[in-house]
């Protein structure tokens, strides 16, 4: 993986950094990051950058790779996890291969609301309605998405960007996770691809071993966070700051070894034949969500309000790994993974 971290430690646009009035700004964060991220597909698409499918044998490297955009930079990391998320799933269904240049989401959020739908014409199947949260909706070409239909919740590829796709105005606030674009798109009468069939989507064990590659980004989130910590106590011994550098670190390292068992194990089972991945996950994510979030409290209860104020990397770091980690579901994750571990087989 050391040549992932030497890509990555050079920004993709030939610029020696970023300043104030780069993409750090809310209101030129989605330019910005739309631009690095067709830089880091490019590089997808020429082999400098390697992101290996789950359980290809090789699921330690993905992770360790999404952490290291994730560490630079986490709004890039999520429109890059969704990429090489997409290409996964299209694999895993027997899906078409993303072309070189072409730059996929998977849009699978069903928060309360109205919804998308799918019907099935002569023509194809056609998609109306509203997805809620869609990462990279304007400078992505193709997008997952599901719908349902009559027979219930389905995955489709679509194209995006035409006049049957278009993100409505307003909908992404955000100063956390600004440059991610993450607004609602509303979708009419927009044609699309079924992909697997109905339910592959949730029931595939992909899903699962999905769901710990977001845990890699919120990991190297939280060792960018951590940095101002690390530097404070390279200035000299001082306990107070020492003292909260050791409890990140031991909470960051066993989140690490968290990551690269979930990995190995990913790779000795692929296709959850032990029917273990949901609680594999559950348990990994859940843990990474309480590693990032005792890391944002250490580093500002040990660093103060300075590094928030005065160094606008660190602001946007903090911004954004709070917003990110709460597509963690919290009690409700915590609570199911309570009642598989209650059920007679439950632990294994």
């Amino acid at each position: 993986m050391h040549e992932v971290t030497t890509q990555l430690s050079v920004d993709p646009m030939g610029r020696d950094g970023l300043d104030e009035d780069s993409g750090l700004r809310p209101g030129a964060a989605r330019q910005e990051t739309a631009q690095q991220f067709a830089s880091v597909v490019s590089d997808i698409a020429s082999g400098a950058l390697e992101f290996p499918l789950p359980g290809s044998g090789r699921t330690s490297q993905r992770f360790a790779a999404l952490r290291t955009v994730a560490q630079r930079d986490l709004c890039l990391a999520r429109l890059v996890e969704g990429h090489v998320d997409a290409t996964a799933i299209l694999a895993e269904l027997q899906g078409p291969t993303p072309g070189p240049t072409e730059r996929w989401a998977v849009w699978a959020a069903e928060p309360p609301g109205e919804g998308v739908t799918a019907v099935r014409t002569e023509a194809g199947w056609r998609l109306k309605g509203l997805k809620q949260y869609c990462s990279g909706a304007h400078s992505c070409s193709h997008a997952l998405i599901t719908a349902t239909a009559d027979d219930g919740r389905r995955l489709f590829a679509i194209r995006t960007g035409g006049a049957g796709c278009e993100p409505v105005q307003g909908t992404w606030q955000a100063i956390g996770m600004a440059g991610s674009d993450t607004p609602d798109v509303r979708i009419t009468d927009l044609p699309a691809v079924p992909i697997g069939g109905v339910d592959a989507y949730l029931r595939r064990p992909g899903f699962q071993h999905g769901g710990i590659g977001v845990a890699a980004c919120w990991y190297g989130g939280a060792l960018a966070v951590t940095e101002p910590l690390r530097n404070a106590a390279r200035r000299g011994p001082d306990p107070h700051t020492d003292a909260h550098l050791g409890a990140v670190d031991i909470r960051l390292h066993a989140a690490g070894a968290l990551l690269d068992q979930a990995a190995a194990e990913i790779d000795q089972d692929p296709h959850d034949s032990s029917g273990t991945a949901r609680l594999r996950s559950l348990r990994v994510r859940g843990f990474v969500e309480e590693v990032c979030s005792a890391a944002l409290s250490h580093v500002g209860r040990a660093t103060g309000a300075g590094p928030l104020c005065r160094d606008l990397r660190h602001a946007r770091n903090v911004a954004d790994l709070g917003v990110y980690l709460r597509q963690h579901h919290a009690e409700r994750n915590l609570a199911e993974l309570g009642g598989l571990v209650a059920r007679p087989e439950g632990g294994r």
